[in-house]
């Protein structure tokens, strides 16, 4: 009998032991990919700043809106909780492309610092978090754990061409 329980052990943590392997090896970018997502190309500044700045192995990330499909409006009045967080969700995946382009490979982030999360939203509207999430749960497949950062997720009366979602990040990268 406990000859049997530690041969079943054996096993069991020998499958654990393989799949943990092919996690440790699986991408970011895969991961993305396994969930449905496809990295859009990144975004170019409209106006005169740049979308990343990286000082030591700090990257910090400009203000992205939802480059995927544009969407415009206020969530509470024109736009629902659910198109605010696809919104959001695709402005994960704009910033996801722009990191890419910056740092060459995903799996060089070690941990989301901080995410700031502005929603164009009605007066009356208080689920921005809701909303937000679409980001915050996106870079959570893309990272594990260290895709959750320190976060903030605040109404905006307006945001820039009247899109729903704008938010920026600041990423600690693995030493070179």
């Amino acid at each position: 009998m406990i000859k049997a329980t530690i041969s079943a052990l054996t096993i069991a943590l020998g499958l654990l032991s393989t799949s943990g392997q092919s996690m440790a090896q699986e991408t970011p970018e895969d991961r993305i990919a396994a969930a449905g997502h496809t990295l859009p190309n990144a975004a170019t500044p409209i106006a005169n700043y740049v979308t990343w700045r990286k000082a030591g192995n700090i990257l910090y990330l400009s203000g992205h809106t939802d480059c995927i499909t544009r969407v415009q409006g206020k969530v509470g009045s024109e736009l629902s909780i659910e198109q605010g967080y696809k919104s959001a969700q695709n402005v994960g995946l704009c910033m996801l492309a722009t990191m890419k382009s910056a740092i060459g490979d995903l799996s060089k982030v070690k941990q989301v610092l901080q995410i700031m999360g502005m929603v164009n939203t009605s007066p009356e509207f208080g689920d921005q978090p809701k909303v937000v999430n679409g980001f915050s749960d996106l870079f959570v497949v893309a990272f594990g754990p260290d895709g959750k950062g320190a976060r903030a997720a605040v109404g905006m009366n307006s945001l820039p061409s009247g899109l729903a979602v704008e938010i920026n990040a600041v990423v600690e990268l693995h030493e070179d």
